[in-house]
């Protein structure tokens, strides 16, 4: 009986292997079809570490920056900087021949950054969002904790903690709870790649619950600016000043309106397709659409930039230093749209 359910197992294992095997190999691409996402990935790889790098560049430079809120932007900065220094490069190969060609050991060296710095970036917006909810919602005792950068450090460190205890003890040691390894030696994915409820559970702490954060925060900061706008609105009685009130509260609206819905749309597609991928075993979803969304995770990196420092309007005064030190003019405030935002951003200066 022991010798039936011994072979039964080695059976089991060896159809599974096969089938994830058969789903890799898949993911090879030949042709114009390589040459094209070559480009692509390079192109993305440029963006995001040309994006970020100006942050830090910026912030190491221009010491005015150096206030609490900004840390958090730094550290944003640096973990999608890894992404795209570190984590695409190594990916590339991979997902181009279809087969993992580094070793076990670098593939989970791999496993632990890529998880640990796409969680990182998450709880890093998390904690923007509420650093500008507490500039909006408390202004003054905001402003006062300003120059205590330690306040900061504390949290920055948090979030990494917190962003490696997510994944990184699963990656590191479950082969050795299970007693065996589900991965082949061409192949590089985590142990728990199929096994949806701990993709379930890990699930609500770094996509949901920072979902409804962001978007929580977000609302907020927009009704308490809107409240303090319509009070100094009945006091003035000007048609034109109150015509000029509403315009400029819709652009802030979808100034924050564009922050949750990009963070959803880069997160949302492959947190589901993640969870019910392991609930079906991987019969139910295409391989690529499954990296699609992966990649939508990297893509979020390229955009943060774009959609957190890029538009604060004193990063923006150091970046025009840096790009154009010979010129000393100010950058014209509508080239972001996010220039809107500085209402927001404007109660923690």
């Amino acid at each position: 009986h022991l010798e039936e359910l011994h072979q039964a197992n080695i059976n089991e294992r060896a159809h599974t292997v096969s089938n994830w095997t058969a789903v890799r190999r898949d993911a090879g691409f030949e042709g114009p079809a390589l040459a094209l996402l070559s480009v692509m990935m390079v192109i993305l790889i440029a963006v995001i570490v040309c994006g970020n790098a100006l942050v830090i560049v910026a912030f190491k430079m221009d010491k005015s920056l150096r206030k609490q809120s900004n840390y958090f932007l730094l550290n944003l900065a640096i973990s999608d900087f890894l992404v795209g220094a570190f984590c695409i490069p190594v990916y590339m190969p991979y997902i181009l021949t279809g087969k993992w060609m580094l070793g076990k050991g670098l593939c989970k060296l791999w496993l632990v950054v890529d998880y640990l710095l796409c969680t990182a970036s998450v709880f890093n917006i998390v904690l923007i969002s509420y650093d500008r909810y507490l500039s909006v919602t408390k202004a003054v005792s905001y402003r006062a904790k300003q120059g205590m950068t330690h306040f900061a450090v504390v949290k920055i460190a948090a979030v990494w903690i917190l962003a490696f205890l997510l994944y990184g003890p699963a990656i590191l040691f479950w082969e050795q709870l299970t007693g065996k390894s589900r991965v082949p030696d061409d192949e590089c994915f985590a142990e728990f790649y199929y096994t949806w409820h701990f993709l379930l559970s890990a699930s609500v702490v770094e996509f949901f619950s920072p979902f409804l954060s962001v978007a929580f925060f977000n609302i907020s900061i927009y009704l308490s600016i809107r409240q303090r706008r319509l009070g100094s609105k009945k006091e003035s009685c000007s048609p034109k000043s109150q015509d000029a009130t509403n315009l400029q509260d819709k652009k802030i609206a979808k100034s924050l309106a564009i922050i949750v819905c990009v963070f959803a749309v880069c997160w949302a597609p492959y947190t589901l397709l993640m969870i019910v991928r392991a609930a079906c075993r991987g019969d139910c979803v295409s391989h690529h659409w499954y990296e699609v969304t992966f990649w939508l995770l990297w893509l979020n990196s390229a955009i943060n930039p774009f959609l957190y420092p890029l538009c604060h309007s004193s990063f923006r005064r150091a970046f025009f230093k840096i790009l154009c030190p010979r010129q000393r003019s100010n950058i014209p405030s509508d080239q972001c749209w996010a220039s809107y935002f500085k209402k927001v951003i404007s109660y923690s200066h």
